[in-house]
C-alpha cells in the first residue's frame, strides 16, 4: 500500500501532535480484517496517551459470526474498566457496527469516527464485496432484526459522527460514506487514499488524532482548507 510506505515516512511528525487526555478507544476492524491488521493504529493512539483496545473477538466476518450484542458488550466493559466513555473508530463494516453501537448505547460512548464505512442508500449494490459478505453471513437478508437495522443505517447515531472517506475506496462506492446532517454533531471529510489503507494512512491518523483531542461535550468540526468537508 502507497499509505504504508508514507506513514512510515511521517510517523515521527505524527507522534509530535497534542497527546490525548487518556480515555479509552476501542478499534473495530473492517470486513474479513482483524486487530493485528491494525496494530500499528493502536500503537500510535497509545503514544498519543490514549487507552487503545482492538475489539479481541477475532476476524470480522460480518453478523452471522459476531453478534452486535458481543461488541456493545466488550464496549460496555471497556467504558467500565477506563471509567469513562469510549470513542469508536470503525473501518468499513467496523464503523457500522460503531455507529450502531452508539445508537443503542449512547450512554457509553464518546465519539464515532467510520473509515469508509458504507452505511448511506445503496449500499449494497455499491460495495465490490457485497457477495462474499452474502456467502459468509446466509440468510442475514432475510432476517427481521437485520432488516429493521438495515432501515436506520443511514441515520447519525446520537453522539459526535465523523465520516471520513475516499473517492480512491475501490471497494465500497464512496457516496455511501456521505453522512446527511442529521444533527449539527456531524462531518463527513475527503482524504486521498484507498479503501484498504485508510487505517494506515498518515492523513487519517492526523485527523483520528485532531477528533480524539476534544475536550468531551465541546465537539467542534474539523476546519481546515486543507481537506475537503461538508
Amino acid at each position: 500500500m502507497v499509505e504504508a510506505a508514507t506513514l512510515r515516512l511521517t510517523k515521527p511528525l505524527l507522534r509530535r501532535g497534542p497527546k490525548g487526555d487518556g480515555h479509552a478507544v476501542m478499534v473495530l476492524p473492517g470486513f474479513m480484517s482483524d486487530d493485528p491488521y491494525n496494530r500499528s493504529l493502536l500503537k500510535f493512539l497509545g503514544e498519543l496517551g490514549y487507552r487503545a483496545h482492538g475489539w479481541n473477538l477475532g476476524r470480522n466476518l460480518g453478523p452471522g459470526n459476531i453478534s452486535l450484542r458481543e461488541i456493545a458488550a466488550a464496549v460496555r466493559r471497556l467504558e467500565r474498566q477506563s471509567g469513562g466513555k469510549v470513542s469508536l473508530i470503525g473501518h468499513s463494516l467496523g464503523g457500522i457496527y460503531a455507529r450502531e453501537i452508539a445508537r443503542e448505547n449512547p450512554g457509553v460512548v464518546r465519539q464515532v469516527i467510520t473509515l469508509g464505512s458504507p452505511f448511506g442508500a445503496g449500499r449494497d449494490r455499491g460495495s465490490n464485496v457485497h457477495h462474499l459478505f452474502k456467502r459468509l453471513n446466509p440468510g442475514r437478508e432475510a432476517d427481521p432484526e437485520h432488516l429493521a437495522r438495515q432501515e436506520k443505517l443511514a441515520v447519525a447515531p446520537p453522539v459526535p459522527t465523523t465520516s471520513i472517506y475516499t473517492r480512491g475506496d475501490g471497494i465500497v462506492n464512496w457516496r455511501t460514506s456521505i453522512q446527511k446532517k442529521d444533527h449539527p454533531e456531524t462531518q463527513n471529510i475527503e482524504v486521498p487514499g484507498s479503501h484498504c489503507g485508510l487505517t494506515h494512512n498518515p492523513t487519517v491518523w492526523y485527523l483520528i488524532a485532531d477528533r480524539l483531542r476534544q475536550p468531551e461535550d465541546l465537539w467542534q468540526p474539523f476546519n481546515s482548507r486543507v481537506f475537503r468537508h461538508h
